[in-house]
């Protein structure tokens, strides 16, 4: 009979998704289990070489040639937007507006 270290489906500690028991004790301590040299509440997470740091560089041109892009009046508007850390613009939506609740 073959032994699985791995859990079948993961459990939630903490707010981590953990697949057997050293990651979950990782969670227990706040660690996360993807990062753990990021240390607890990932306070050591800028000297961590397992997370890939922004390219600003390339994030700036990326914004640059999506206001290009539009071209005209909604170039001004996409000027004034407000883009996320990843370079995304969000998306303004009325309340209500992605689903109705029938009940």
């Amino acid at each position: 009979m073959a032994v699985s270290v791995n859990y079948p489906s993961p459990v939630n500690v903490n707010g981590y998704s953990c697949w057997n028991c050293s990651e979950v004790s990782l969670a227990k301590r706040n660690i996360d289990p993807k990062h753990p040299q990021s240390g607890p509440n990932n306070s050591t997470a800028a000297t961590d070489p397992s997370r890939k740091p922004l390219d600003h560089a390339r994030l700036e041109a990326l914004k640059r040639a999506a206001e290009q892009q539009a071209g005209g009046a909604a170039a001004a508007t996409q000027a004034n937007a407000t883009y996320s850390a990843i370079g995304v613009k969000p998306v303004t939506a009325a309340p209500g507006a992605g689903f109705a609740l029938i009940a």
